[in-house]
């Protein structure tokens, strides 16, 4: 019998902490030598690392989430081979790497582990008409071109992928060098293309290279911020990252191994669709971006059982009778209105956060008669310097200090249902209404901020949310959301969690009421709060004191120093 050897990751160029995605082994198995043993996904390439023995797999050192860079130990292997050493690379992926490292991005040998996508050229031009090439992605020639990404007339930014292409082992998506407005496409789907080969032309001058609307980023979103590479993306109900991912599963379907992009993968984990049960229509049974989206239509039409893992409904399934097919012309005149992009893309992560998550609602009601004369104050005597403190920077601050106080209403569930994830950093979530629909830029690290910095940065935000001009990094990361309707009116409501957060603050407008002092009457202004939470991770008392001591804040902002 051979020795005990421990496989490592290969020589994989620059790339550090990628994520392992697939585990395709377990221990017992008999592996030989050249066979995958996991999937590992970067930003923008998988790739299947292989076994550098043949033998049986005693000990896995590795489980779907983590996080491996070269020479990260995979497994322990009883080598059958009579020489075991070490786990070494194979030539080809070392020499493959070696070359795309030149080139400015790790790539692999023609039949070896997958590469990243390659890195643009280094010539970038900024204005007129250039044609946009495969940069050098190593010793991959003739590569099949599996999906083109964007059309003739689309505005792209630099480093936005154009086209997937994919060898037996990889699957990589190739960037373009330069922002612009593509004028023609000179590849299609199933073309073969080599270094060197023109993709499209672009045109690159100043007019063209205007950055997209937020609508285009969020769908950009979903596809090129993997929910988590640490929970990521975000993503786009709210357009924020998921770690706790819910699948949409088909009995009798699992099990098969998806053939998808990393976009694509990405894609349905920002949406909690299990590949192994989506029917892939494109090249040779490849999974599309379509295909994940028609699954789930058909989820929320009740054509699928939906079914959810431990975190996020103990593995119960609902099963629902068909969406009613009605036309709704025969009984009137009608008009037919395409739904913005968010739109679409947060639909399915509200109908899923509200399926899959137990809400409950508390209201209370938060005096802020002295809070509302201090914020007047504050502006009357800071009008010169352009900055207007909102209710918001104090609702901010308050739902800071009340999170510290119960931090389980700053935590997530674990991926795997078994644990809380309780967070030490504050990044407060706000919903912004623009004309495409909701986002939700975020205030990072909201505890280190004052009112006036944080009043500063909600404005910018909104600003650049109502111009189409968030950026993906502006809505990620949040910990905990506030819902304000104060400046449109209303009294009381249910907010939709923003899974993965566990809370979230439903704000109404503040109105004048009579309250009763001990001895009369008097005129107080009182902030309507509604607040929704999980009852897999908090209970009523809990949720009941968190309100209860965030109305006292408000009520008395000093408590906050406290």
């Amino acid at each position: 019998m051979g020795q005990t050897v421990e496989v490592k990751v290969p020589d994989i160029g620059d790339f550090k902490d990628v994520e392992v995605i697939e585990v395709l082994v377990k221990e017992g198995d008999t592996v030989a030598r050249e066979q995958s043993l996991i999937t590992v996904e970067s930003d923008k390439a998988s790739m299947e690392i292989p076994s550098s023995h043949a033998g049986r797999v005693k000990a896995m050192r590795v489980k779907l989430g983590d996080k491996v860079s070269e020479g990260s130990v995979i497994c322990e292997l009883q080598a059958s081979e009579s020489q075991a050493s070490a786990a070494t690379a194979q030539p080809a992926l070392a020499k493959g790497a070696s070359q795309a490292r030149q080139g400015g991005l790790p790539a692999v040998e023609e039949g070896g582990p997958a590469a990243t996508s390659p890195a643009p050229s280094p010539q970038r031009p900024t204005s007129g008409t250039v044609q946009v090439s495969v940069p050098d992605i190593g010793d991959f020639k003739d590569v099949e071109v599996i999906e083109v990404l964007v059309k003739p007339g689309d505005r792209i930014v630099k480093d936005q992928s154009l086209i997937t292409v994919e060898s037996d082992k990889a699957s990589m998506e190739i960037p373009s060098p330069s922002a612009g407005v593509v004028q023609s496409l000179l590849v299609k789907i199933g073309d073969k293309v080599s270094q060197g080969s023109p993709i499209l032309t672009l045109a690159t001058s100043e007019a063209a290279v205007a950055p997209p609307r937020a609508a285009a980023a969020a769908e950009a979103a979903v596809a090129a911020a993997q929910p988590p590479a640490a929970g990521s993306p975000p993503s786009t109900d709210y357009a924020v990252e998921m770690v706790a991912r819910p699948s949409l599963t088909e009995a009798g379907h699992a099990g098969a191994k998806p053939h998808a992009s990393p976009s694509v993968r990405r894609f349905a984990r920002e949406l909690g669709v299990d590949l192994t049960v989506v029917t892939g229509t494109g090249p040779k049974g490849r999974i599309t971006h379509d295909d994940v989206r028609e699954y789930v239509k058909r989820a929320l039409a009740g054509a699928v059982r939906v079914a959810a893992p431990a975190a996020a409904a103990g593995g119960a399934g609902l099963n629902v009778i068909p969406w009613p097919q009605v036309d709704f012309a025969k009984f009137g005149p009608v008009e037919r209105v395409e739904m913005s992009r968010i739109k679409k893309l947060s639909g399915p992560n509200l109908a899923r956060n509200w399926v899959m998550i137990p809400h409950v609602t508390n209201h209370e009601d938060a005096d802020i008669t002295e809070l509302e004369a201090f914020r007047v104050q504050l502006n009357k005597e800071n009008e010169k310097s352009g900055v207007k403190v909102t209710m918001l920077a104090f609702l901010i601050k308050a739902c800071v200090a009340a999170l510290k106080k119960f931090p389980d209403f700053n935590s997530s569930i674990a991926p795997e249902g078994d644990a809380i994830i309780r967070k030490n950093y504050w990044h407060i979530g706000f919903a912004a209404d623009t004309p495409n629909g909701l986002v939700v830029p975020v205030v990072k690290d909201a505890d280190k901020k004052g009112i006036f910095e944080i009043a500063q940065e909600t404005a910018t935000l909104a600003a650049k949310a109502r111009d189409g001009k968030l950026a993906i990094g502006d809505m990620q990361g949040g910990t905990f959301s506030i819902s304000s309707l104060g400046g449109i009116g209303g009294t009381y409501f249910t907010p939709i969690i923003n899974a993965p957060e566990v809370a979230i603050l439903g704000v109404c407008r503040a109105s004048m009421k009579p309250v009763w002092d001990g001895k009369q009457f008097a005129p107080r202004l009182v902030l309507p709060l509604s607040l929704s939470w999980d009852h897999r991770v908090v209970d009523g008392a809990a949720a009941a004191r968190f309100n209860a001591y965030l109305a006292s804040l408000l009520a008395d902002f000093r408590r906050v120093l406290l």
